[in-house]
């Protein structure tokens, strides 16, 4: 088996109907969801929003002691112009602007913003890396 792969991306969520609003705003579809938890298919991996408080008991921690901003989740797109069409789509359903998409010094062009709950992305066009017609990287 594989060593280097992820197959569960959880993000911690105060409201999570209202997470779930955000995500759907941008075109996400649920494959599953409960009371405490919903899950999203990105093709041989799941990202899910999950209750704070029911991440933190599962840790064995207090809510409080899961921050967020530490780390990026990154989206890439085969055009400046989609990037910037994504990253308005994401200003449009609740996301927070912290950098609008501009050209970088690695020689693509990328920006961020905040979900509601404070999970950071970065929308990109990196053109050292293929994607497929359904936007997964090849190279």
């Amino acid at each position: 088996m594989r060593a280097n792969r992820v197959t569960l991306i959880t993000l911690s969520v105060d409201d999570l109907a209202r997470a779930r609003s955000f995500y759907e705003a941008l075109g996400w579809l649920v494959e599953h969801a409960q009371e405490e938890v919903a899950f999203y298919d990105l093709g041989g991996l799941k990202l899910g929003l999950y209750s704070r408080e029911k991440l933190a008991e599962d840790l064995g921690k207090v809510p409080s002691d899961l921050g967020t901003g530490a780390m990026t989740l990154a989206q890439n797109f085969p055009t400046e112009d989609q990037v910037d069409a994504a990253y308005d789509a994401a200003l449009a359903a609740g996301a927070v602007a912290l950098k609008r998409p501009e050209k970088v010094f690695w020689g693509g062009y990328s920006g961020t913003f905040a979900d509601p709950d404070g999970h950071v992305w970065e929308y990109a066009m990196n053109p050292f890396w293929a994607l497929d017609e359904d936007g997964r990287l090849t190279t």
